[in-house]
């Protein structure tokens, strides 16, 4: 019997394959890992102001504000440069 896997190893060649869907997959998780990160932080960072530190929900709110509006302008995507 012949070994049908043999004959594909040898119809592979090394750097052939469309990588397209999994270069924006992994786009796509990019965004979704840093957003979501920054989100949980800034909900213990409130919930740490708020319970923790004792500054009351107005405190925490306004410092939790704050750090979001500073994190945004910090991780909004930049526009590639021009070639």
């Amino acid at each position: 019997m012949a070994d049908h896997h043999a004959d594909d190893a040898h119809a592979y060649v090394h750097g052939q394959m469309e990588i397209s869907e999994q270069a924006r997959t992994w786009a796509i998780f990019k965004v979704l890992a840093k957003w979501s990160t920054f989100g949980i932080s800034v909900l213990l960072f409130f919930l740490v102001l708020w319970f923790g530190v004792g500054t009351g929900f107005i405190g925490a709110a306004a410092g939790a504000f704050i750090v979001t509006a500073l994190g945004i302008v910090a991780l909004k995507s930049k526009p590639a440069p021009a070639h």
